[in-house]
């Protein structure tokens, strides 16, 4: 992963830059000079920030300080008011969410979450001078304090869990949000303080080390290529933490997770989003992951055979090597389930038009039943990606079922099938339903790590947005059409995103 700003088509986006950008302005969470203790909900007040060069011994550092920008009419206001509140969700999971925009933005359909969010209305508040405690059935309590601004989670003892961070240390990056002077987005920071001896664990699919504290991670979909670097095929933005507590931050936008590598004390959840929508969950490790899983969806049970052996390779590339390889097995006694058609099916290797080839797959229905009452499933690779010389380019880009760059025209050599616009789903899942009619089991769900950021999609999000939301929307209309057809919840994909537990199998990668 880079450490500097995107330059490569799909290079991991390191959403933490810009908080260090002296060039931009930060805006620190100070107080609540409104709050409501009834409703959990007030105003909260942003101080407005500048990072200057400052000399000492020989050594120069960015050290935050009074604004050096200027504003001009008087009229905008240096130090934001905006809305927070906190909601109460189940006995074990609270809500904060906040926004850094002076306007919400429209309500988008909800993919992330199993349905509608539930209420607890047992918690009991304790009002104070300066903000309130919220307990609720489980013992687990939340403090909001407004001045100076902060939210504490205690488990049941009284055990301090976590709690915002707000000062301004020489390193670590208070709660705060970014204003670019580039294009004037903003973007939140969500501090937490780290306890000496804590561990994190989680953020998807991540092949380094387990426990995260002292990483820095940019949770962004990549072809990673590797299992032992920072890519990630599956980044999900949830992790737990030893001290009894978890954290999912509810957005597609690009994060960037900074658990004590810049600052030890300090773990930094930086979002590209400009809103903050952050359920927080409090429990041992089993009920703080049966509450996201609450929250997010559960997996289905695959079918039975789907736990048995399967026997791939890339790739089998004929329907004579197929049964060659399924009588092979079968001879030597090793149990198996599932074989897999990997690139090598179609007419032309790697050029997915959904079609058999007719020179080297001569009779593909046939094949398909003579396997499955020899005891095997067949599972076919397929991707969301058209390249020029396939036979479905012009009738996918004339039809407006393929991402669009800025200019209008394809932001990448290849057309990249748009799973936010519903005509597209339904033309993709059309070519599925055939193969799974014709016999195939499962469908390889390969690749969707490239929603290009510069992309203009259906839904009306930009690529800010889908980048991360797009294996989800893959996952679910591969997964759909399967139940669908099939009565069976199986696919065997590679990206994911939060919420992709609901649509089984995903494998780790190339």
């Amino acid at each position: 992963m880079a450490s500097r700003e995107r330059r490569t088509l799909n290079e991991p986006l390191d959403i933490s830059l810009p908080f260090w950008d002296p060039d931009n302005a930060l805006f620190v969470a100070d107080s609540a000079p409104q709050f409501d203790p009834a409703t959990a909900s007030g105003l909260l007040r942003w101080r407005r920030h500048g990072r200057s060069a400052e000399l000492h011994f020989n050594t120069v550092d960015f050290e935050l300080g009074p604004p050096r920008h200027r504003e001009f009419p008087d009229v905008y206001g240096t130090d934001p008011e905006l809305p927070f509140a906190l909601e109460f969700i189940t006995p074990r999971t609270v809500r904060l969410r906040l926004r850094a925009a002076t306007e919400p933005r429209t309500q988008q359909e909800e993919l992330m979450l199993d349905g509608p969010v539930p209420s607890d209305e047992t918690w009991q508040c304790e009002a104070a001078d300066a903000g309130a405690t919220y307990t609720g059935s489980a013992g687990v309590s939340v403090t909001v304090s407004t001045d100076p601004w902060s939210v504490a989670v205690r488990a049941p003892d009284g055990r301090l869990l976590t709690r915002t961070f707000t000062r301004r240390p020489r390193q670590g990056m208070p709660f705060s949000f970014v204003r670019r002077v580039d294009d004037m987005r903003r973007h939140v920071a969500a501090s937490f303080a780290l306890a000496p001896d804590e561990g994190i664990y989680g953020c998807g699919e991540s092949f380094t080390r387990l426990n995260k504290r002292g990483q820095k991670l940019a949770l962004w979909h990549y072809d990673a290529w590797e299992c032992q670097g920072q890519g990630m095929y599956k980044p999900i933005p949830f992790f737990l933490s030893s001290r009894g507590y978890g954290i999912f931050v509810h957005t597609s936008a690009p994060l960037t997770f900074d658990f004590g590598h810049t600052h030890d004390g300090v773990a930094t959840l930086y979002s590209g989003d400009d809103e903050l929508d952050l359920f927080i969950f409090a429990g041992t490790p089993k009920e703080v992951l049966a509450e996201y899983t609450a929250l997010t969806g559960r997996s289905p049970l695959p079918p039975l055979w789907s736990f048995g052996l399967w026997m791939s390779r890339i790739t089998y590339d004929s329907e004579q090597q197929a049964r060659d390889v399924a009588a092979r097995l079968r001879q030597e006694r090793v149990p198996c389930d599932v074989i897999h058609l990997d690139t090598g099916w179609f007419e032309t290797d790697w050029c997915c038009d959904y079609v058999f080839s007719a020179s080297r797959f001569p009779t593909p229905e046939r094949m398909l039943a003579d396997l499955r009452e020899q005891g095997f499933r067949i599972c076919l690779w397929q991707l969301p990606y058209i390249t020029p010389i396939n036979r479905l380019y012009r009738e996918a880009l004339d039809a407006g079922y393929v991402v669009r760059g800025p200019d209008g025209g394809l932001p990448t050599d290849d057309a990249i099938l748009d799973f936010s616009n519903p005509d597209a789903v339904r033309w993709y899942q059309e070519k599925l339903a055939g193969l799974l009619r014709m016999g195939a089991a499962a469908i390889k769900v390969d690749f969707g790590e490239a929603a290009p950021l510069d992309g203009g999609y259906a839904s009306g999000l930009s690529g800010l947005y889908e980048h991360c939301l797009s294996p989800l929307r893959y996952n679910k209309a591969a997964a759909d059409v399967t139940l669908q057809t099939t009565g069976e919840h199986v696919i065997w994909a590679r990206s994911a995103w939060a919420g992709s537990q609901r649509y089984p199998l995903h494998w780790g990668g190339d």
